[in-house]
């Protein structure tokens, strides 16, 4: 993110915050039902709120460039799980406060065939966000694998805004007015509608503009280069740093895509595009399997991690597979002939784990380049940096003026966390370090 971005910013804030509270305010307009209680009134309007902010989740991972440039990918998906616990917590204490001040629309009748409508999709709703909850939380220790939880994930929201409508509709108590009635529809209609968009309109656009694997590299710490070429179109232009959702295998209206990182430079002029991906042990495994000639679909670019015009020194922090975006930028800047001062951090394992390594070191002949190798094991005879990223490693071999240069970071969570800790801690602004995180669920 950038200063430049913050009127957008503050814009896309706004309407957000429109679109949470004014459905909640236009139950307060024409006639009103009777007033009751406090503690109900106040469990309706968190009831209320809670389903506008969930309904609202479709438009967080819409992937709407203009909305994800000026905040960051990352940011908007860390944000939509943030919000979507917030949203959730409400809808579950409007019941319970109905609950502990003995409200008459909690009692049970005698028989389960008796119970309103109402309470029926209450329970529909509850049962589908509690799923959806466990399954997003523990999802990695229930050993779901990523693609049904995906699919699961987009079902159980459905069903939890569907029946939470249904049941707003039939206890009617601020529904009753046809307009308002028709307001809430309209507002479901809009949720859905974004939907359709990412999982109809956006893939067949897409599917309209295939690319082919044109080569598979293998490079140095179990990463797999994927070289991929637009078919029958121009592809899209990029900014190095930026990433796109890459699907490898059926077509883009496939539910899950991959996000990955551009790795070639941005000023190719045939459209290629380079994604280079490290084996983790879960659907990165299958890429070293891709062949020359597979078709395979791509949507982006996106992402705001990227270097801007600047005579800041450039200090990148990258932790194993965090070197994608690092590369893309150095390669760029090399085929710019741009001669700004880089400082580049690398942490890995060991020597031989390290990804471009050669080509780093040709890298630093065409610009200016200083890689700084840090291993957590390194070999006998080691005579570089060992250990960990952290801000003593910084103060050795940055320039004084830490405050002055920019910082972009980009590696496992752990790491990025502890050197934002350390770049705090040297009093360099949070305006000066940008962080890419591509943990999305």
């Amino acid at each position: 993110m950038s200063h430049r971005d913050l009127p957008r910013q503050i814009l896309w804030t706004a309407i957000y915050l429109l679109f949470i509270l004014g459905p909640l305010f236009t139950l307060l307009f024409g006639a009103l039902p009777p007033s009751r209680d406090f503690a109900t009134e106040f469990s309706v309007a968190l009831g209320y709120s809670g389903m506008a902010m969930m309904g609202l989740q479709f438009g967080l991972t819409a992937r709407f460039r203009y909305i994800t440039q000026p905040l960051g990918e990352d940011v908007i998906y860390h944000f939509h799980r943030r919000v979507s616990l917030i949203a959730v917590t409400l809808v579950f204490v409007h019941p319970l406060i109905l609950a502990a001040t003995g409200s008459k629309e909690m009692q049970l009748p005698d028989s389960i065939l008796e119970l309103p409508l109402g309470a029926v999709f209450a329970g529909i709703s509850i049962s589908a966000l509690v799923l959806l909850v466990v399954t997003a939380l523990w999802r990695t220790r229930l050993k779901i694998p990523y693609e049904i939880w995906h699919a699961s994930h987009i079902v159980l929201a459905l069903v939890a805004i569907g029946a939470g409508l249904f049941h707003m509709i039939a206890w009617g108590f601020y529904l009753d007015n046809p307009w308002k009635r028709a307001f809430w529809i309209g507002m479901v209609a809009l949720w859905v509608a974004l939907l359709l968009y990412v999982r109809l309109f956006k893939p067949l656009f897409m599917l309209r503009r295939p690319y082919r694997i044109a080569q598979v590299r293998k490079e140095r710490g179990d990463t797999t280069t994927l070289v991929m070429h637009p078919e029958g179109h121009p592809g899209f232009r990029f900014s190095p740093g930026q990433f796109g959702w890459l699907t490898l295998w059926g077509s883009p209206f496939k539910i899950t895509g991959h996000p990955f990182s551009f790795s070639s430079s941005a000023e190719v002029d045939d459209g290629r595009i380079e994604m280079s991906i490290r084996r983790l042990g879960d659907f990165t495994d299958a890429v070293q399997a891709v062949e020359v000639g597979q078709r395979v679909y791509l949507d982006g670019p996106y992402g705001s991690f990227t270097v801007r015009d600047s005579d800041s020194v450039n200090v990148m922090i990258a932790g194993g597979i965090g070197i994608t975006p690092m590369i893309s930028m150095i390669r760029t800047l090399a085929d710019r002939g741009d001669r700004r001062r880089l400082i580049l951090m690398y942490g890995n394992t060991d020597w031989d784990s390290i990804s471009f390594r050669e080509e780093l070191e040709a890298l630093s002949a065409q610009t200016n380049l200083t890689v700084v190798h840090v291993l957590s094991r390194p070999h006998e005879g080691w005579t570089g940096e060992s250990g960990y990223i952290d801000a003593g490693l910084f103060k050795r071999h940055l320039p004084a003026g830490y405050a002055d240069h920019e910082y972009f970071i980009c590696g496992p969570g752990i790491m990025m966390d502890a050197i934002e800790a350390a770049l705090s801690e040297m009093d360099v602004p949070l305006s000066r370090y940008h962080s890419e995180r591509y943990s999305f669920v």
